[in-house]
């Protein structure tokens, strides 16, 4: 059974790196992002999602590395 897209649930139409809890959800405990495979998410979401932690890991909003 495939997962559905989060973002398609949610009816969220773009991806703010400045909504950190949302980013988490897709950020495991050592900081890395989690692959598609694994949440569901569809290629357009998953490329807006990088974008988006990225930007928010240079803000400092999220960490690049937890301890």
């Amino acid at each position: 059974m495939k997962k559905q897209c989060y973002f398609n649930q949610h009816n969220i139409k773009h991806i703010d790196y400045k909504d950190t809890e949302i980013l988490k959800k897709f950020i495991n405990p050592h900081g890395r992002m989690i692959a598609r495979k694994r949440t569901g998410i569809s290629a357009t979401y998953q490329r807006q999602l990088a974008t988006a932690i990225k930007r928010a890991r240079f803000l400092g909003l999220l960490p690049y590395v937890a301890n």
